[in-house]
């Protein structure tokens, strides 16, 4: 059975999805890639929260119901849509430890307050970007709780959900670094990027044409163009 990947998917940013994909697609085409796309999460009446103003993308809240999408069975991995890969996302899976209920970077991401990508305020809370990539061991007793109702609950708010504040810390494992390079953040002596993180903002926005690691993402597009493997 294939690995599966859920992406976060934003009807603003839907380059930043193809590319994402075929960035997967390129080293593994046997990859299940699943986009989060919260108006169908609606019609199947899996989501109905209001909309939320200090939400930065659609898919704020939507991936926390991947345990229930997956039947509460398996791993199953997690990303934002503004990140290529430049290794096989297998690598990444076989790091799953089983005693974790999620695996993470442990970022300690402190951003500049301003605006990021398309004009959206840049926030500055406790684990920042923990959330972006996930491994999910959906089968995990503790991730029981994150239900469709625990989802749409009001009273559970962003930093409940991004914080994995339903977990205890020692069921939060660490993934390195390499997996969710947030782009102009870590330097070449952290790690080696096997996942790049546009998360202030990708060459698909005008003013990020030439941000760090362009080039990669240029590239993957172009590849992406010239072979047809856009997604229909």
């Amino acid at each position: 059975m294939s690995n599966k990947v859920f992406v976060g998917y934003d009807t603003r940013e839907d380059i930043a999805f193809q590319v994402c994909e075929y960035s997967i697609k390129r080293y593994n085409k046997d990859v299940s890639v699943l986009p989060l796309i919260q108006q169908d999460l609606r019609q199947q009446k899996m989501y109905w929260r209001e909309l939320d103003k200090l939400a930065s993308t659609e898919f704020t809240f939507t991936r926390f119901l991947i345990p229930h999408l997956m039947n509460y069975n398996g791993w199953a991995l997690f990303i934002d849509s503004d990140i290529i890969f430049l290794d096989d996302v297998n690598h990444l899976f076989e790091l799953a430890d089983d005693k974790f209920a999620v695996m993470c970077v442990k970022h300690d991401y402190k951003p500049k307050p301003g605006l990021k990508m398309d004009g959206q305020v840049q926030t500055v809370y406790p684990r920042k970007n923990w959330s972006s990539v996930v491994l999910w061991n959906c089968g995990h007793p503790s991730n029981e709780k994150v239900t469709v109702d625990t989802v749409n609950n009001p009273n559970n708010d962003g930093a409940y959900f991004h914080r994995f504040s339903w977990l205890d810390d020692e069921e939060i494992g660490e993934l390195p670094c390499d997996w969710n390079w947030l782009v102009g953040w870590y330097r070449k002596e952290d790690g080696s990027p096997k996942a790049l993180h546009y998360t202030e903002g990708g060459p698909w926005f005008k003013n990020y044409r030439n941000c760090e690691f362009n080039s990669e993402w240029k590239e993957c597009l172009y590849q992406m163009m010239k072979t047809g493997d856009k997604v229909a």
